[in-house]
């Protein structure tokens, strides 16, 4: 019995003891490190206040929100404003616009992202390299208004340079601007000439880790540039690559208010009205603030759930996920 005791003072003893090193290493670190905290500090801040302290607001998708009683008193609805929004006829049209401008995206801009990178980094003259990666970066620094301001002066009706152009050649007379066929190519362009360089920027961080020594071993195997590319490069930045598709699963559904709101008018609004817009008309317009707030809570989930999903997917196929 007294073993027993001694045995148990003993270990008792050392987890104290752990205890103490860790909170004196904790204290150490922070000590050793305050500064660097006290950098990252505004942003830890920035995320609590304009992230995180605004999700409280969220629960008047689950209230009809009255202004003059506040988001404590205003009464409770359930899901009555989700049941309404699934079930209206506007939820298989947004559903199906957002769906279809995500997919193009995700189909001709990621990957063109990815070519783009591979175009660059195949480059072997420097002052050509950066001068080419300048204007392909250039478009990013521009506002949506910007690129929609441009975007009405080249396809103007009868003046615009590539309305003449594009009509002479094709021998028609089609307005772009307001005919719904062509929304969704002019928005994927758009999206393509703004984003595309700036999205390179990763890619090329993680080309620039590729070993260069797998290169020489392949040269003196007699690979050409293709099949360097494809076996080696490729491989190498795999990783980066479904980390990259992860996090753009997670976006699938947000489309972006400014470029579409700005692109849209009363004769494209068929295929123009995605979820982000139909938010703001709802909620800003008229005023439906609970209701809004149920759709954007509804497009958040969904966001979640497909990045959960693609890092699952992922990992399945023993791929580096983001967590």
């Amino acid at each position: 019995m007294v073993m027993l005791d001694t045995a148990i003072t003993e270990t008792e003893t050392l987890t104290v003891a752990k205890q103490s090193r860790r909170r004196r290493g904790v204290r150490v670190h922070f000590t050793q490190f305050k500064w660097l905290y006290l950098l990252l500090l505004p942003g830890i801040v920035y995320f609590l206040l304009f992230r995180y302290w605004p999700m409280y607001g969220a629960i008047i998708a689950f209230k009809e929100y009255i202004p003059f009683l506040g988001i404590a008193d205003s009464p409770w609805v359930g899901f009555e404003h989700f049941e309404d929004f699934f079930t209206s006829p506007d939820f298989p049209r947004l559903l199906a616009n957002t769906l279809i401008l995500a997919l193009l995206s995700l189909l001709i801009a990621f990957p063109l992202t990815i070519v783009v990178a591979l175009l660059l980094n195949e480059l072997r003259v420097t002052v050509l390299k950066r001068t080419t990666q300048t204007l392909l970066y250039i478009p990013h620094f521009l506002s949506w208004t910007v690129v929609a301001s441009l975007t009405y002066l080249l396809f103007a009706l009868d003046i615009g340079p590539l309305f003449q152009l594009i009509n002479g050649i094709l021998g028609t007379d089609i307005n772009f601007l307001a005919d719904p066929a062509w929304f969704r190519p002019i928005i994927v362009l758009q999206d393509i000439w703004k984003n595309t360089g700036w999205g390179t920027i990763i890619f090329l961080a993680a080309l620039a880790g590729v070993d260069q020594a797998q290169y020489e071993a392949a040269i003196i195997d007699g690979a050409g540039r293709f099949q360097r590319v494809w076996h080696i490069t490729l491989p190498s930045i795999m990783p980066t690559v479904i980390v990259m598709l992860v996090l753009q699963m997670g976006q699938i559904l947000n489309t972006g208010f400014e470029q579409i709101y700005l692109m849209t008018n009363s004769l494209n609004r068929s295929v123009a009205d995605v979820f982000d817009t139909y938010v703001y008309f709802m909620g800003i317009t008229q005023g439906s603030y609970s209701y809004s707030t149920a759709v954007g809570l509804f497009k958040a989930v969904v966001g979640v759930v497909l990045i959960f999903g693609a890092n699952w997917i992922a990992k399945r196929f023993n791929q580096a996920g983001i967590f």
